[in-house]
């Protein structure tokens, strides 16, 4: 059976690692480590409007990580046009 509580205890739980792991990923040198910090956070959240509706769910997940994606990639573009050590 659906027990809402498991999965809104265990999307709340997601959101708060993902966030402060989004927060302490940039010292991560790995642009693919940086990209799954903040995936972690936007399933979390995913999984919270799981619970009340499943299409806001399906279209906060992918709104999330369309755009966690090209942030992170235009951010990545911009760090080794100065020559930093991406």
């Amino acid at each position: 059976m659906f027990n809402v509580y498991i999965w809104f205890y265990t999307g709340i739980f997601l959101a708060i690692i993902g966030t402060l792991a989004a927060c302490w990923g940039p010292g991560v040198k790995d642009p693919v480590i940086r990209t799954l910090n903040t995936e972690v956070a936007s399933i979390g959240v995913s999984l919270i409007f799981l619970c009340y509706n499943h299409m806001l769910a399906l279209l906060t997940l992918i709104a999330t990580s369309v755009i966690c994606t090209l942030i992170l990639l235009r951010a990545i573009s911009r760090l080794e046009e100065i020559g930093a050590d991406v």
